[in-house]
Parts: structure tokens; C-alpha cells; sequence
């Protein structure tokens, strides 16, 4: 079940589609550990951890202002310019940009940070209504079919999904890995985040991602777009990276898709 596209002549990657995709998901958290006990939840690090008693979702705070429109925050001010999304700079976070080998088109960022993972994609969207919650129901439908299971729940940025996505382990057995997708409408467009690692079950690790997510420019563009195509991302542009970017063969930071990478640290 394709939930986005990238355009007509490249396939649809966001979704779950089979066991090997959803094993892909394990990827999305930096340093992770894929030798899981059958049917454990693995929490992003060296290792099995026991599954929450309760969905770890922050609920209790006011939510944040953002992401943001251009039309909003026109300045780039300490963000980096990824081209569609404007990222704010962190220090000490590793930024990763995901390119289709296909096309050669930068697709995802993905913001690792003291064990935890958030990757971010943007997408155009109707003018007159959000897409979100027709896009989480498509992701728990996804998930549940491949023997996952997912909590729709109210958090900082409004509802979001909390799933237990399949994996496979080393030695061939089935566990689960967390993952904590959040969502944002804008003014035609759609902003969807994947935290993993421990940032998917710890609130207190998602802090720090939640106020990235939050401080999120979006620039839309005006161009005709059809809904859910992937807004054009590109690599650092008007603020000089702090690091060196190079390449990197390294497995995906999309939980829902695997491709070739650059990394940059900040």
C-alpha cells in the first residue's frame, strides 16, 4: 500500500510492505542491536528491553508551535538549508541525507542524537484539508498486516501512532522494534517525522527531537504538486556545514525504505 509518492517514475517507499521492509525499520536507530529475543521490544540499544508497561507519549506539556512555514519564519536564522525542510543545527547531532540511487534524488534527513534517531520527510499536500490521519491509519493498517501492532494516541503535536514494528533477528526469530510516527499539516503541505531508538519510548529522550521536529521551516515552493509527491530536499546549501560530508554505505535512516547516505556532523 503506497502512502507517498516521489513522482511517476519512482516507486512508492513509505510504506510496510513486506518482512524485509520492516526489517529495514531496525536501521533507523543509530548503533542498534539486531540479535533481539523472539518477540522482544528492542529499545535502540545494545540489547533487549523489557516493553512498557504503557505507551511512553508525552502528553502533559502544551504543544509546540511549529513545524513551521516559510511564510512564518522567512529567516534561516541557525537552521540549516536542506532545500524543502530547513533544519535547525544542534550541536554534537549527526545529520543524514538519504538518496535514491535511482534518481539520485536526496529523499529523507534523518537527525541522530544521544542514541535516538528522528527522520523527517515533507510531502505536498491538498489546499483545503490535511492529510495525517488518513496517512497514520494507512501506516497502522500496514503494520498490523505484518504482525506489528500500533497505540493511536494523543502527544505534543496532536495524535500520532506508536508501533511495534516486525524484525527479524539474527538467528532468524521474530522481535519488535518501536518506532513513534508523528505528523504535521501545513498550508499545502505535510511534514512527517519516525522517531527510534530511545526517543520511540522514553519521554524524557524525546525531548530534544520533539523541539528539532518543532523548530521545522518548511518551504513549500509554488509549483503545482500532486498530493502526498515528496518536496524536493537537497543537500546543505546556504549554511556551510560545521563538518565534512562525505559518503557513507550505510544501512537507511528511513525505517520504511533503505539507500546510500551522506553524513554531516555538527
Amino acid at each position: 500500500m503506497g502512502l507517498f509518492r516521489r513522482g511517476a517514475r519512482s516507486r512508492a517507499t513509505d510504506h510496510v510492505a513486506d518482512d524485509a521492509e520492516a526489517s529495514d525499520a531496525i536501521d533507523a536507530a543509530p548503533d542498534a542491536d539486531v540479535d533481539a529475543e523472539p518477540d522482544t521490544e528492542l529499545d535502540g540499544t545494545d540489547g533487549p528491553a523489557a516493553e512498557p508497561s504503557e505507551p511512553a507519549v508525552v502528553v502533559d506539556r502544551p504543544a509546540p508551535g511549529g513545524p513551521w512555514d516559510v511564510s512564518e519564519a522567512p529567516d534561516l536564522g541557525r537552521r540549516v538549508d536542506l532545500g524543502a525542510i530547513w533544519v535547525p543545527g544542534v550541536s554534537t547531532m549527526e545529520l543524514r541525507m538519504e538518496i535514491d540511487k535511482a534518481t539520485e534524488q536526496v529523499t529523507a534527513v534523518a537527525l541522530n542524537l544521544h542514541g535516538s534517531a528522528l527522520q523527517v520527510q515533507a510531502f505536498a499536500a491538498p489546499r483545503t484539508a490535511g492529510i495525517w490521519d488518513e496517512i497514520r491509519a494507512e501506516i497502522a493498517e500496514s503494520v498490523v498486516k505484518q504482525g506489528g501492532s500500533t497505540d493511536d494516541l494523543p502527544g505534543p503535536f496532536g495524535r500520532e501512532l506508536l508501533a511495534r514494528l516486525p524484525v527479524r533477528t539474527a538467528e532468524g526469530r521474530t522481535g519488535h522494534r518501536p518506532a513513534r510516527f508523528i505528523g504535521h499539516d501545513g498550508p499545502r503541505w505535510f511534514l512527517r517525522g519516525v522517531m527510534t531508538g530511545k526517543a520511540a519510548v522514553d519521554p524524557e529522550a524525546a525531548r530534544e527531537l520533539e523541539s528539532i521536529f518543532a523548530d521545522i521551516v518548511v518551504v513549500r515552493g509554488n509549483e503545482a504538486k500532486a498530493p502526498r509527491d515528496l518536496l524536493a530536499l537537497s543537500l546543505p546549501g546556504q549554511v556551510a556545514p560545521a563538518g565534512p560530508v562525505v559518503a557513507e554505505p550505510t544501512p537507511s535512516l528511513d525505517p520504511l525504505t533503505r539507500g546510500p547516505e551522506i553524513t554531516e556532523i555538527h
